[in-house]
This record gives structure tokens, C-alpha cells and sequence, in this order.
């Protein structure tokens, strides 16, 4: 096995999602699907910043062991004006005696959260000439609970 080093990442941008009221789908095949639509919100890095739009969302799947399995399509509008479509999956693990203040929106943003695992694989797409090299790059995010949403630090791989 060649030896190729350890992963590398540097910071690409803090971003905060905040969410519609869930809605859900109730128990399919998968497990319980449910949507957070995307409110709007912020981003900001070193190398861009801007506006998370209205209109995307996470369309994600609660498993039967409580994994909520994470599928998040989302606009982003940098700060000059150019649009970057942004995707990811992931897994948000939360004990189960965490998991009655998770849900409840008055105490969810107040649970620490090394107390649980939240964790991204951001990709992206755009045509912006300037922001290309946003699509040959992979990404890693942390996610945690603020009040009214969602937000995440986001680090390329380097």
C-alpha cells in the first residue's frame, strides 16, 4: 500500500441555513422522510461569501436507528452576484437521549454539539468563471444546530 499522506483540508467558508418548519412525509421504504426547506442565510471565507437562497432544502431520510441521513440541494449567490449550486449528503448521529431536545426548536440550538456526530461532503457546480475551481474540488463540513437553522464549517480538501 503506497503511503500518501494525510488528509489536508483548509477552511473554505462558515455558512448558516435558516430552515422553513419541517415537513413530514411520513415512513417509507428507507426510513422517515422529511423536508427542511431552505429559508435563506449567509456564507462567508476567505476566497468567497455571499447569500444561501431561498428555495433549496435537505430532503433527508431519518433511519429506523435514528440516523438522519442528509440530501441537500442548495443556491448560493456570492457576494458579486454569480450563482453556485451546492449538494451534499452526510449523517447526523445523535444519542438517544439527545434526540427530544433535537426536536424541539426552543431547545435544539442549546445542545452542545460535541455531543453528536454532523458531518458533510459538499460538492459544487457552477459556470462563474471566477468560482470554476469550486467544481474540481471535494469538501468536508461540520454541522450544528443555531437558533432558526442550520450551520456549518466548510473546508476543502486540499
Amino acid at each position: 500500500m503506497k503511503d500518501v499522506g494525510e488528509i489536508k483540508t483548509t477552511h473554505l467558508f462558515d455558512m448558516v441555513v435558516d430552515l422553513h418548519p419541517r415537513q413530514d412525509m411520513g415512513e417509507g421504504p428507507r426510513g422517515r422522510r422529511v423536508h427542511f426547506g431552505s429559508a435563506g442565510g449567509t456564507f462567508e471565507g476567505p476566497r468567497l461569501r455571499g447569500d444561501v437562497l431561498p428555495g433549496g432544502g435537505d430532503w433527508a431520510v431519518f433511519r429506523p436507528d435514528g440516523v438522519m441521513v442528509l440530501d441537500v440541494r442548495l443556491t448560493l449567490r456570492t457576494h458579486d452576484g454569480q450563482l453556485l449550486y451546492m449538494t451534499y449528503g452526510g449523517r447526523w448521529v445523535t444519542p438517544p437521549h439527545l434526540r427530544a431536545d433535537l426536536a424541539e426548536p426552543a431547545k435544539r440550538h442549546q445542545v452542545d454539539p460535541e455531543s453528536y456526530y454532523f458531518h458533510t461532503n459538499p460538492l459544487f457546480e457552477t459556470g462563474a468563471h471566477q468560482y470554476t475551481w469550486l467544481n474540481d474540488i471535494v469538501c468536508v463540513g461540520t454541522g450544528y444546530v443555531v437558533e432558526g437553522g442550520v450551520a456549518y464549517k466548510v473546508s476543502a480538501i486540499v
